[in-house]
C-alpha cells in the first residue's frame, strides 16, 4: 500500500525572515544603483564639457580628465556590484545548461559562492592598497588618490553584503552549505600544498592558469571571479608577494583613460534604440532590399554594419535590429534557427567596425592608436558582410517574393528622408575624431547629445520613463566588462613576472612559415580563446604578449589587431560555448537549438573572410 506523505512546507518564520531579507537586498540596490546612475550623467557631463571648453572656447579643463578618471573607476565598482547582485557577471554555462535541476542549482549556487569568496579575499588588500594611495596626490585637482581608490573597497564590501544576501534567501540551504564546504576543500588543499607549488617554478602557470582558469570557467564560475581567484592563489601560494598586488594590478587594468568610453557607447546604443533611429536606418534598407529574394536578409547583415558603427555594444545592436526585422522575416517564411544563425555571424562580422569596445580594449593595452584601429576597422567588416551575403543569395535563391510589393521611388525616397539623421551618426562621430574636435574618448559623448536632440527634436520619440533603467543597465554592463578587464590584467602581468611572455615569443617567432603562418596560428587560437573567455579577456590577457612579436616578425599592428578580433567574434558567436550566440538567442526569444544547424554554414563564410582578411593586408591598412 502506498502512502502520500506530505512535503514539508517553510516554515511562517522562515518566510517572514526571507521576506525581511528581500526588503533589505532591494534597498541595497536602490543605494547602489541611484548612484551609478549618477555617476553615467556625470561622466557624460564631464567629457562634454571638457570638449566644449577646448575646441569651443579654446580654454582647456586641466582637471577634467582626473575628475572623469575618479568618477569612473567608482562607476566600474558600483556597476560591477549591481551586476554581481543581479546575477549578470559574464560566465560560461555551456556545461551547466547540460546538466539535470538540481546540479544546475548546485553550480548557479557554487558560481555566487566563489564571487563571495574572491571578494572576502581582496576586501582587506583593497582596503589597504586605499589606504596606501593616501600620499598621492593627483596634479591638477590636487587631491589624495584615496578618494578614487577607495572604490575597490566600497565595491567589493556591497559585493559582500549582496553576497551574503543572496545566499541566505536561497531556497535550499543545504545548496548553500555544500557549495561553501566544496570551497572550503579546495582551499585546505591548495594551502596544504603550498611547499610543493614554491618548487615547482612554471609548472604552476598550468595548474593555476589552465587547470584552475579551465575548471572554474567550464562549472559557471563569472570569468572575472575565475581570473581574480587564480591570479590570488598563484600570487599568494607560489610567491613572495603580497596579495595587496593582485589589488593593485586590478586598479591599473580599471584605470585606463581610453576605458572610458566603454560605458558611454553602451549608453549610446541603448539610446538609438530607444529613440527610434535604429529603426529607421532598418526601414530605409528594407525599403530598397525588401522586394529581392533574400532581401531582409541582406538588410539584417547591412543594419548590423551601421548599428555597429554607432553603438560599439553587440548587445545594444542586436536588440536594436532583431525585434525591428524579424517578425516581418517570419512572415515571409524565414525559420527562426536561420535567424538566430544570422543574427549571430553578423555579431561576429562586425567586431572590427568603430566604435567597437573591443578595438578600444586592444588600444588601452597595446598602445596601437585607437584612430587607426577605427579607420581600419571599416572594411574587414565589410569584406565579412560580403561572405555572408554570399551565402544569404545561395539559400535564398528560390524564395517566392509574388506575395510580396515592390516599393515606389516615393516611398523608398520618403524612408530615406526619414534615415537620414540616424545615418549621418557614424559619419559625425567619425568626422569628431579625425577632425581633432574630441578624442576617441570623448566623442561618445558628442553621439549621446545628438542621439537625444534627434530623437527629441526629430524623430520625437524619448521615453523619460526610460532613462533611468539605461543609466543603470549600462553601469550594469560597464561595470561587469571593466571587472574582467581588472582581473585580466593582473592574470597577464602574473604571465608576464613568470617569464611566460618570453617563452611565448620565442615560441611564436620560431613557427613554421613565417608572417602567414603566425597569423593562421593566431587565428586559431583566437577563435578557441573567444569562445571560452570571450573577446575583452583574451585581448586584455594575449595582447601585450603578442603584439610585440605581431611587429617583430613583420606584421602591421592593425592588420593584427584585425584578424584577431575578427577570430575572437567567430568564437563568441559559435555555439556551443560561445557566449554571443545564446546572447543572441536570448534578445530574439528563439531556442538555442534551432540554429544550431543553420549557423554552420555561416561561421564557413565567416572563415571564408577571415581568410581573405588574413591574405590581403590591404583591407585592413589601405585607408591609414
Amino acid at each position: 500500500m502506498q502512502i502520500d506523505v506530505a512535503m514539508p512546507t517553510t516554515a511562517p518564520h522562515l518566510k517572514g525572515f526571507r521576506a525581511h531579507l528581500g526588503t533589505l537586498d532591494r534597498g541595497l540596490g536602490r543605494l547602489i544603483e541611484v548612484p551609478a546612475a549618477i555617476l553615467v550623467i556625470l561622466e557624460i557631463a564631464v567629457l562634454l564639457s571638457g570638449v566644449i571648453s577646448r575646441y569651443v572656447l579654446h580654454q582647456p579643463l586641466v582637471w577634467s580628465d582626473e575628475l572623469a578618471s575618479i568618477l569612473f573607476l567608482w562607476l566600474a565598482m558600483l556597476g560591477a556590484a549591481i551586476a554581481f547582485r543581479r546575477g549578470e557577471h559574464m560566465r560560461m554555462t555551456a556545461f551547466v545548461s547540460m546538466t539535470g535541476p538540481r546540479w544546475r542549482a548546485f553550480m548557479d549556487t557554487l558560481a555566487l559562492v566563489a564571487g563571495f569568496v574572491f571578494v572576502c579575499l581582496v576586501l582587506e588588500p583593497a582596503y589597504e592598497f586605499a589606504s596606501e594611495e593616501v600620499w598621492v596626490h593627483s596634479p591638477a585637482l590636487d587631491i589624495t588618490n584615496t578618494w578614487r581608490a577607495a572604490a575597490l573597497p566600497v565595491g567589493f564590501g556591497l559585493m559582500l553584503v549582496s553576497a551574503l544576501l543572496r545566499l541566505a534567501q536561497e531556497a535550499d540551504w543545504r545548496t548553500s552549505i555544500a557549495a561553501l564546504l566544496l570551497c572550503a576543500f579546495v582551499a585546505a588543499i591548495l594551502i596544504s600544498l603550498q611547499p610543493v607549488f614554491m618548487g615547482l617554478g612554471n609548472l604552476n602557470l598550468l595548474v593555476f592558469f589552465l587547470l584552475g582558469v579551465g575548471a572554474l570557467v567550464f562549472s559557471g564560475v563569472p570569468i572575472a571571479f575565475a581570473f581574480g581567484l587564480s591570479t590570488y592563489a598563484y600570487i599568494t601560494l607560489t610567491t613572495h608577494a603580497p596579495g595587496m598586488v593582485v589589488v593593485g594590478r586590478m586598479d591599473e587594468g580599471m584605470s585606463h583613460l581610453i576605458l572610458l568610453s566603454v560605458p558611454l557607447f553602451v549608453f549610446l546604443g541603448l539610446l538609438i534604440e530607444m529613440t527610434g533611429m535604429a529603426r529607421a536606418m532598418v526601414g530605409f534598407l528594407a525599403s530598397l532590399l525588401g522586394h529581392v529574394r533574400g532581401g531582409l536578409h541582406y538588410v539584417l547583415v547591412g543594419a548590423m554594419y551601421l548599428v555597429s558603427g554607432i553603438s560599439g555594444s553587440k548587445a545594444a545592436d542586436m536588440a536594436a535590429v532583431a525585434p525591428v526585422l524579424f517578425p516581418e522575416m517570419k512572415a515571409r517564411g524565414a525559420k527562426e534557427g536561420d535567424l538566430v544563425a544570422l543574427l549571430s555571424a553578423t555579431g561576429a562580422q562586425t567586431e572590427t567596425i568603430p566604435p567597437s569596445i573591443v578595438l578600444i580594449t586592444i588600444g588601452s593595452v597595446t598602445g596601437v592608436s585607437i584612430t587607426a584601429l577605427f579607420t581600419g576597422g571599416l572594411l574587414p567588416g565589410l569584406v565579412l558582410a560580403v561572405t555572408l551575403c554570399a551565402l544569404v543569395w545561395w539559400r535564398y535563391r528560390g524564395e517566392d517574393l509574388r506575395h510580396v510589393q515592390r516599393p515606389g521611388g516615393r516611398v523608398i525616397a520618403r524612408s530615406f528622408i526619414v534615415a537620414v539623421p540616424a545615418l549621418a551618426l557614424p559619419f559625425i562621430i567619425r568626422a569628431a575624431v579625425v577632425e581633432g574636435v574630441a578624442t576617441a574618448t570623448e566623442v561618445s559623448t558628442i553621439g549621446i547629445v545628438y542621439a537625444m536632440l534627434a530623437g527629441l527634436l526629430i524623430y520625437r520619440q524619448f521615453d523619460w520613463r526610460r532613462l533611468y533603467p539605461m543609466l543603470v543597465t549600462t553601469a550594469t554592463l560597464s561595470g561587469a566588462i571593466l571587472l574582467i578587464i581588472g582581473a585580466a590584467t593582473g592574470m597577464a602581468w602574473a604571465l608576464t613576472q613568470s617569464g611566460f611572455s618570453q617563452t611565448l615569443a620565442v615560441a611564436m617567432k620560431s613557427l613554421p612559415g613565417g608572417t602567414l603562418g603566425f597569423l593562421a596560428v593566431s587565428a586559431v587560437a583566437f577563435i578557441v580563446l573567444g569562445s571560452v573567455l570571450e573577446g575583452i579577456p583574451a585581448i586584455v590577457l594575449f595582447g601585450p604578449l603578442l603584439f610585440p612579436i605581431a611587429r617583430a616578425v613583420g606584421v602591421h599592428e592593425v592588420h593584427y589587431a584585425m584578424v584577431v578580433v575578427l577570430a575572437m567574434g567567430i568564437g563568441l558567436f559559435a555555439p556551443p560555448f560561445g557566449v554571443g550566440y545564446y546572447a543572441a538567442c536570448a534578445i530574439s526569444r528563439i531556442h538555442p537549438d534551432a540554429g544550431m544547424r543553420p549557423i554552420a554554414g555561416y561561421i564557413v563564410a565567416l572563415l571564408v573572410g577571415l581568410a581573405v582578411v588574413v591574405l590581403v593586408p590591404w583591407f585592413s591598412i589601405g585607408f591609414l
